[in-house]
């Protein structure tokens, strides 16, 4: 299911206008109006400023409306939402895991896509492993060129970002604790 039906199945389901949702969120009546709509794709932190307001976190919201199952330790390709947007893909393992503790995602960047602006959190840290392609690995206004095999392990509490420099798709595998989405 795309990320604006989504978001209107959830939003209907916890009985809140679009409107209702802006005022709670901070974001206009017309932005949820596009995102829904599918005409728009909504940032990390939109997505998450709007989920604030219902509120939900973002696995629960990408696991939301899943048949119950049991206990489960595999998390197939096709299970993985994609949390990404403009030319990077970000897809969550274990999304429908309850009280996760930690995040991991697989990210694939095309030629020239970034993370966006730097990222900072409240506390935590992050690792990561280049499996293919080139990235720079933007730290607190220190850069660094990674390549295939090279690894990062940063406090996410300083600001960072990162960039496919590659003429090919990069892929970066990350874990964060905490779980922040």
């Amino acid at each position: 299911m795309d990320t604006g039906t989504r978001l209107k199945l959830v939003r209907e389901r916890n009985s809140l206008s679009q409107r209702e949702l802006a005022r709670r969120s901070g974001l206009t009546n017309s932005t949820i109006s596009q995102i829904e709509q599918n005409r728009v794709s909504p940032s990390v932190s939109s997505l998450k400023k709007l989920l604030e307001g219902i509120p939900m976190t973002l696995a629960e919201f990408f696991s939301f409306d899943e048949p119950v199952r049991e206990e489960r330790f595999v998390f197939r390709a096709s299970e993985q939402p994609d949390l990404g947007r403009n030319g990077l893909r970000m897809l969550l393992v274990g999304a429908s895991v309850e009280a996760r503790q930690m995040r991991m995602l697989r990210e694939l960047y095309a030629p020239g896509a970034d993370s966006g602006e730097p990222i900072v959190h409240a506390e935590g840290e992050e690792c990561g492993l280049v499996t293919r392609g080139t990235v720079e690995l933007w730290v607190d206004g220190q850069v660094s060129i990674l390549n295939s095999g090279d690894g990062y392990y940063i406090p996410t509490t300083l600001p960072h970002s990162f960039k496919n420099i590659g003429q090919d798709e990069a892929e970066i595998i990350s874990a964060n604790t905490p779980a922040n989405f």
